[in-house]
């Protein structure tokens, strides 16, 4: 509500209904003078952003340590002290992934370089130490390092024969026949799935002119910026599960949708704790942080039987057994969709 003085004619200026008191009945407006000063409006913003903070600690404390409480008042029509699960669903997520992609970089290629394959950009470097080349076997060795048909190594002592030697790096190639990917023909003894990806994989290996390390970090990298709607996609067939676990109960499927968003917007204030807490740990180097993290999954786990036994009322034993049979079936739908969303990033790479 508006610090603004009431207006005294009752018209509603928004859609001209007789205003009975502050506020019209047919659409909500406030019925306030409309011109304000800059101190009104600074008042103003001030107040909705408490206004906004007072609702969304209140939710956030019901909901870390009530389990069920928060989703069981919005479903019961108790909904002006809680934040709406959407719109605090979409602040949660927005709010974990911007930290898990700050802070979690995931990279495939740091691995030790002598357990993988040059890049092409890896070998113009080297290539570039030897150009121009100083005598006729440093020649013969720039050939060979530009000659993309054969993997180029880093000497890790178990290639004695190298092929350069730059600034005390010595540097190998593949001992094996020629390796072409291009034209590596796929096993007819696998499945048709395995020959789509393989085939899909040496096409990337080919358009990127680089070795696979490097397209698995692409796909990687394409998967992990798809799983934010991943996670959206799993909340109806989340919501779908409860609604057949507890099929002779009079409830809508919005209601369970309602406990799913709820639980997933816990899920991610759980994992941004998680987070932190590593941060921590490796700032610190305190053991303490990891088991702290131990007992957050510990209690993420309690927490949704908890959760479970007071949004839907029912006993212990049989809210066990459904929460068990709940994982499980979640379990699988997560590992559907995880390959489906790896197939359609490796096909729109």
């Amino acid at each position: 509500m508006s610090h603004q003085p009431e207006r005294a004619e009752k018209d509603c200026l928004n859609c001209g209904s007789l205003v009975h008191g502050r506020f019209c009945h047919q659409c909500g407006q406030e019925n306030i003078v409309t011109h304000q000063n800059f101190f009104s409006l600074v008042q103003h913003f001030i107040f909705d952003l408490f206004h906004f903070d007072g609702k969304f600690f209140d939710t956030v404390r019901y909901l870390l340590f009530k389990p069920g409480f928060v989703p069981k008042e919005y479903v019961a029509g108790k909904r002006m002290s809680y934040l709406d699960p959407i719109r605090m669903y979409l602040f949660t997520s927005a709010l974990f992934f911007l930290v898990f992609f700050a802070i979690s970089k995931i990279d495939l290629g740091s691995q030790d370089p002598t357990t993988r394959a040059l890049s092409k950009a890896e070998r113009y470097e080297v290539a570039a130490g030897l150009n121009p080349p100083k005598d006729s076997f440093q020649v013969h060795a720039l050939a060979r390092v530009l000659d993309t048909t054969r993997l180029l190594y880093i000497d890790d002592a178990r290639h004695p024969d190298s092929v350069v030697t730059l600034h005390g790096q010595k540097y190998y190639l593949e001992p094996d026949e020629p390796v072409d990917t291009s034209k590596k023909e796929p096993d007819e003894d696998d499945s048709w799935l395995e020959r789509t990806i393989e085939s899909r994989f040496t096409q990337l290996e080919k358009r990127e002119d680089d070795n696979a390390g490097t397209t698995q970090q692409l796909v990687f990298d394409g998967f992990m910026h798809r799983l934010p709607y991943l996670l959206f996609v799993s909340l109806p067939f989340f919501a779908l599960l409860l609604k057949l676990l507890y099929v002779r109960r009079k409830m809508f499927y919005s209601d369970h949708m309602v406990f799913t968003l709820y639980h997933y917007i816990f899920s991610f204030l759980m994992l941004l704790f998680v987070i932190g807490f590593r941060k921590l740990k490796a700032l610190s180097g305190w053991d303490i942080f990891d088991w702290i993290n131990l007992g957050l999954l510990l209690y993420s786990i309690i927490y949704l039987y908890k959760g479970m036994r007071r949004f839907y009322g029912q006993r212990r034993a049989r809210t066990l057994g459904k929460f068990v049979l709940l994982n499980i079936l979640a379990s699988f739908i997560v590992i559907l969709l995880l390959f489906t969303f790896l197939l359609i990033t490796a096909a729109q790479l």
